[in-house]
């Protein structure tokens, strides 16, 4: 253990930036999440109860704190501390929205509003947000972004609370695993413990309309594939650290294992466009530079062989980023030895942790920020005046900027109206101009003119905006001058804007009106090479695939076509659906199982048991789950590593992680339940194998392979099994 001073010491840092204490134990513990307010304070989520030891101990106490942080002296430093809620369970995330607090703590999301800096008047907004999983694999984020909904990383609904109270829950994407961040278009980016970044090219609201469709081109696409990591010093204390390839030669790891907290980083102090991602398990945060060709976003690696940050305090864990209103990159450092969690901690880090010591001092963490060398630290807050806001929504600072938005909205702030759209028209500022659009729309004054006229400036990237913002009309203009509006983008031939278009006609419910639903399929055929746009389109035709199939069939006779492929998939998916089996049949009579699934399972395979990209594939219709029943066992008790194939097709890294932990060393678990949670994924989504596996079978195999730490292989499991 290093007191702040010396960790600060013990961090290497690219040349030409600064990195200063913010907040340290006792001020802080154990932060993971956290929020700037109007005036500067800082909002964070503790979560002192995670892995409390080796075997999670007392993980489920009421330990946990939301606390605010002051600067009261105006050096950078926090010096003053305020509990705001305590008693919590392992709370998660934390959004300020609406003069409240938005606030997760497993399963549950609440609602707090605030009077004189007091919680008052507590809601439940969602009882099932963080329902299932485990606290690695847990929704979290809740990123208000800039199109003023709520998003989260591993989830796939998103949140927005009106004026008058009421809040709004939609389907959108499932991204990611720890950590969401948006850039300035309010596209989202994040990614899974074993991946650099992805992230979406279009607008994070649009195209999730499909429940049949599995995937969307243009979302959750990986912006930087690659995935090495550089510490500067042996990390030996990761969870597979004895596998060949994960550490390299002089004990360092390799390639991302635990990598979250992605942000784009949008300060205004670092020139061009950098995404940071942490890595708590090596100790470093790394830079990615992006790259813009039309909607298409692409990153490499800033450095080669070297980190932007990086500490031989194997203790310094970060594991969230942020801006602020300053410009600086805040970091949250959990600060602590344990930081894999329980569900899948393998029988070599519990010794690595055992023979360094690591599972003590627990109750402290640390917040640093980094900037460049020279540069005039400057905090803005929000002033009062109405027009004060209106010009700060041009600031280069992109949190101020956000922050400007949302206290207009939360302001409910009607009077800046004729000054935003002084904007529109004029506002040479093109960021400028588009948060004055997602400010008009948040406070319910957006119009068709408005839209039209941020359609008539010359910059493409403001135009999607608008078509990102079109939905929003659906309640105040006619189905006419909506398609009126699209029809005009369609006409362009702009490849650029005809993807916006085609997603934002969703909003139209082209299946329920025969004339839009006809000018929708001359687009598919005009488009039908477009991977983009025919994804978009067949995203807002849910429920009506069939009427757009004979259409494709008649008029687009290359079935190489992109578009008779993504929709021929989607109808096969639709066609070959059965009744659901009675999944809640199974859940019943396999409860035990159904709780294991939820919590160790579902986060990567999916509720549905269809693979959760980029994580892990299908369980449903898998051969290793139909198939014999020992080997299945074998599998998941000491896990599978390197490419798997199923059902005709062969996963690898990228595509998915490149390895399904075992859980036989977990004692938390034992062999009814995971009997259980065999036989129920045997029996679940059309496997129907008609058996059901007890507790001795489990032992049998136990028996077989002993105290075995290292994952099969696929060829290794096949020589031991056979393939069937």
């Amino acid at each position: 253990m290093l007191s702040p001073q010396a960790s600060l010491k013990a961090m290497e840092l690219e040349a030409g930036f600064e990195v200063a204490l913010v907040a340290a134990e006792p001020l802080v513990v154990a932060p993971v999440a956290m929020t700037f307010d109007g005036d500067g304070r800082i909002w964070v989520a503790e979560m002192d109860g995670y892995m409390p030891d080796t075997l999670g101990t007392g993980e489920e106490a009421p330990v946990g704190r939301i606390v605010i942080l002051e600067d009261t002296d105006g050096d950078g430093k926090m010096d003053e501390r305020t509990v705001f809620l305590d008693s919590l369970v392992v709370p998660r995330a934390l959004c300020l929205v609406n003069g409240g607090l938005l606030m997760a703590e497993p399963p549950n999301l609440w609602f707090y509003e605030i009077e004189e800096g007091h919680p008052i008047n507590k809601s439940l907004v969602d009882s099932a947000y963080a329902e299932g999983g485990n606290v690695e694999h847990q929704p979290n984020g809740l990123l208000r972004g800039l199109d003023n909904w709520i998003y989260s990383a591993k989830y796939d609904w998103r949140y927005r609370r009106l004026a008058d109270g009421t809040w709004l829950k939609e389907k959108t994407h499932f991204r990611g695993q720890w950590g969401i961040s948006q850039d300035d278009w309010g596209r989202l980016y994040y990614n899974d413990n074993s991946s650099n970044l992805s992230g979406d090219y279009f607008p994070p609201g649009l195209g999730a309309g499909n429940p049949n469709q599995r995937r969307v081109a243009g979302y959750n696409e990986t912006i930087v594939g690659d995935t090495r990591v550089y510490p500067i010093h042996p990390t030996t204390g990761v969870n597979r650290g004895y596998m060949e390839g994960v550490l390299d030669s002089t004990g360092r790891l390799v390639n991302f294992t635990a990598a979250c907290g992605p942000l784009v980083y949008r300060g205004g102090l670092i020139p061009g466009t950098n995404a940071f991602v942490a890595e708590p398990s090596a100790n470093l945060i790394k830079r990615n530079v992006l790259t813009e060709a039309g909607f298409r976003v692409t990153g490499k690696q800033a450095y080669e062989g070297k980190e932007f940050l990086a500490s031989d305090d194997e203790r310094f864990r970060p594991v969230n980023l942020f801006d602020g209103p300053d410009g600086s990159l805040y970091i949250l450092d959990m600060y602590r030895g344990i930081i894999q969690h329980s569900t899948y901690l393998t029988p070599y880090l519990k010794n690595e942790i055992a023979e360094r010591g690591l599972t003590l001092p627990l109750g402290m963490g640390r917040i640093y920020r980094v900037f460049p060398k020279g540069s005039k630290r400057r905090t803005v807050t929000m002033p009062q005046r109405t027009d004060s806001l209106v010009a700060l929504l041009g600031h280069t600072n992109g949190w101020v900027r956000d922050q400007a938005q949302r206290t207009l909205i939360d302001r409910q702030a009607t009077d800046a109206a004729s000054d935003l759209r002084t904007l529109l028209t004029s506002g040479s500022d093109s960021l400028q101009c588009v948060h004055a659009l997602w400010t008009l729309e948040g406070l319910g004054l957006l119009t068709v003119a408005d839209i039209r006229t941020v359609l008539a400036r010359p910059e493409w990237q403001v135009c999607a905006q608008a078509l990102a913002a079109f939905p929003s009309l659906s309640g105040t203009a006619t189905q006419k001058e909506r398609i009126d509006i699209l029809n005009a983008v369609i006409a362009k031939n702009d490849t650029l804007l005809a993807p916006y278009a085609a997603l934002a006609v969703a909003s139209l419910a082209p299946g329920d009106d025969s004339a839009v639903m006809h000018t929708v399929e001359q687009w598919a055929v005009q488009y039908a090479d477009n991977r983009y746009i025919t994804d978009a389109i067949i995203s807002g035709v849910a429920g009506h695939e069939a009427r757009l199939m004979q259409t494709v069939t008649k008029q687009v006779p290359d079935t190489s076509k992109a578009l008779y492929r993504h929709l021929s998939a989607v109808v096969d998916e639709i066609s070959g659906q059965t009744e659901n089996h009675n999944q809640a049949q199974l859940a019943k009579q396999y409860p035990a199982g159904i709780a294991l699934f939820r919590n160790a399972c579902q986060p990567c395979h999916g509720e549905d048991g269809r693979g959760v990209s980029p994580i892990a594939p299908p369980l449903a219709g898998s051969e290793w789950v139909k198939g014999d029943k020992e080997r299945l066992m074998a599998l998941v008790l000491y896990g599978l590593t390197g490419p798997v194939d199923v059902a005709g097709h062969t996963y690898r890294t990228p595509e998915v992680s490149g390895e399904m932990p075992g859980i036989a060393h977990n004692s938390a678990i034992d062999d009814a339940e995971l009997a259980q949670l065999l036989s129920y994924i045997r029996n679940a989504w059309g496997n129907n194998t008609g058996d059901e596996l007890v507790g001795e079978d489990l032992g049998g195999v136990r028996a077989k392979f002993g105290d075995r730490t290292e994952p099969f292989t696929q060829d290794e499991l096949h020589e031991l099994f056979g393939k069937d």
